[in-house]
């Protein structure tokens, strides 16, 4: 069986055993301002694919938006623990280690981030 997503104009059909999928329903529902739902696509990305590094980087993008820095930096810990070399999840947890007053931490990151990719020195 297949599901749907169809709110505001965004149509988006998954196999339910299928974590690409979830992970594309997921940022419908983020580009939606859903962010639970996006959250729920996420976690089901994941159940069915622990080592989904896209997954878990972009739940943490969402639970960042939410102020949920913490668990923010769990996802991202885990996307840069299956994928060292994405400098995309330094420059993510920088940031979210900056809101939460981890300063030093967050240099070691950004720096981190700017040796894998110059554009983000």
């Amino acid at each position: 069986p297949v599901q749907e997503v169809k709110e505001n104009g965004v149509e988006k059909q998954i196999d339910p055993a299928d974590a690409l999928g979830y992970l594309v329903r997921g940022h419908a529902y983020r580009d939606l301002g859903q962010y639970q739902r996006a959250i729920q696509s996420y976690d089901k990305a994941i159940q069915l694919n622990p080592d989904f590094r896209l997954a878990y980087l972009n739940r943490g993008f969402v639970y960042s938006g939410l102020g949920q820095y913490q668990r923010a930096i769990e996802d991202y810990d885990k996307a840069i623990h299956l994928d060292p070399d994405n400098a995309a999840a330094y420059v993510d947890r920088g940031l979210a280690l900056e809101n939460l007053g981890q300063i030093n931490l967050a240099k070691e990151d950004h720096k981190q981030a700017c040796k894998l990719d110059r554009k983000f020195c």
